[in-house]
């Protein structure tokens, strides 16, 4: 039987959240079929990583509703090029979701799964064609916090200046903090995901950036995807209501494209940020999960939480951060 999978900054299953076990969703059965291609040593070239990946998708014309699931290396570079890279070679047609894979915040490695094999710097893809409807809702629930900032200098997911200010500085500064005299990736993280940077777009709600580092020496910062110079953008935050309420209608946006079937099954990519903001007691993240099961009327659910999400539905974007992104399956 093929297998995709990856190493998780936490596990997602209709029981609940957990830190430290593995969750399974197995795919199958009449009128659905199931392909699984990987592409190794992506941060060569990410948007070939995509369109190979994407190659694999088989063509059944007896199965006309499809969708591409993606698990990736977040810390191998800007993720939209995986993105772009599928996108070129399946078209406007065929939605992508998925997720980046985890490593408990540290921040240093994550590894893929494909088949008997374990593997980092990939992309491990499933492609999904299902004689019934697939839905995908994403949502993040954040909101602006104070003035912008304008990106002055930056190079793909590396940001140098903002406001022609070294960028870890004016990013501490925004936030009304000292910044380490010591090196402190872990500290900056944590930080981070509570603050993400959001940008603007047209006709959609900002699009978030999670921000996975900093260099201490050029007080630079480094993003899971691309930030563009002359971008504006602003510091985020949210709070349990608001995250909620995104929980609440991505998961209704998922359900309403099945035209009124009931799910057979829901695979859920949540953001480690989403949780920081929510916390672990019972009122936290339990309360989301319990909402996503419920709404679920008894379907499986199964899933992880993220370091940057996968959703495009429309357009050439589709790499997200600090967003939650469902897969309903009809």
């Amino acid at each position: 039987m093929p297998l995709i999978g990856c190493t998780t900054a936490g596990q997602i299953a209709t029981a609940g959240p957990s830190d430290t076990g593995v969750v399974v969703a197995a795919l199958g059965g009449s009128g659905f079929a199931v392909q699984t291609t990987v592409a190794a040593e992506a941060s060569g070239n990410l948007r070939e990583a995509g369109a190979c990946v994407a190659r694999g998708l088989f063509d059944r014309t007896d199965l006309p509703h499809k969708v591409m699931l993606l698990l990736s290396d977040g810390l191998s570079g800007d993720q939209q090029e995986i993105v772009r890279g599928a996108h070129g070679v399946l078209g406007a047609a065929v939605p992508l979701v998925g997720g980046c894979a985890g490593d408990d915040l540290k921040m240093s490695e994550t590894f893929q799964f494909y088949d008997d094999r374990v593997l980092t710097d990939s992309v491990v893809a499933a492609g999904i064609a299902s004689n019934a409807p697939l839905g995908v809702g994403v949502r993040h629930g954040w909101r602006r916090v104070g003035e912008p900032m304008l990106v002055t200098s930056s190079r793909s997911n590396r940001v140098y200046t903002l406001d022609d200010r070294p960028a870890l500085d004016a990013y501490l500064e925004h936030l009304g903090v000292t910044g380490p005299t010591q090196p402190d990736q872990e500290g900056l993280a944590r930080l981070a995901l509570t603050h993400p940077f959001g940008m603007s777009r047209s006709n959609d709600e900002d699009q978030v950036r999670f921000i996975g580092g900093g260099d201490f020496a050029e007080r630079s910062l480094s993003c899971i995807a691309e930030v563009p110079q002359g971008a504006l953008v602003w510091i985020m935050e949210g709070d349990a209501q608001s995250v909620l309420e995104a929980t609440k209608a991505a998961c209704g946006d998922s359900l309403v494209a099945l035209d009124g079937r009931p799910p057979l099954g829901m695979i859920a990519f949540d953001c480690i940020a989403r949780r920081a903001v929510l916390g672990e007691g019972e009122g936290g993240i339990k309360s989301e999960i319990d909402r996503l099961a419920t709404m679920a009327a008894g379907a499986g659910l199964a899933g992880f939480y993220t370091y940057g999400e996968i959703a495009r539905t429309r357009g050439v974007r589709g790499f997200h951060n600090q967003t939650l992104v469902l897969l309903s399956i009809g």
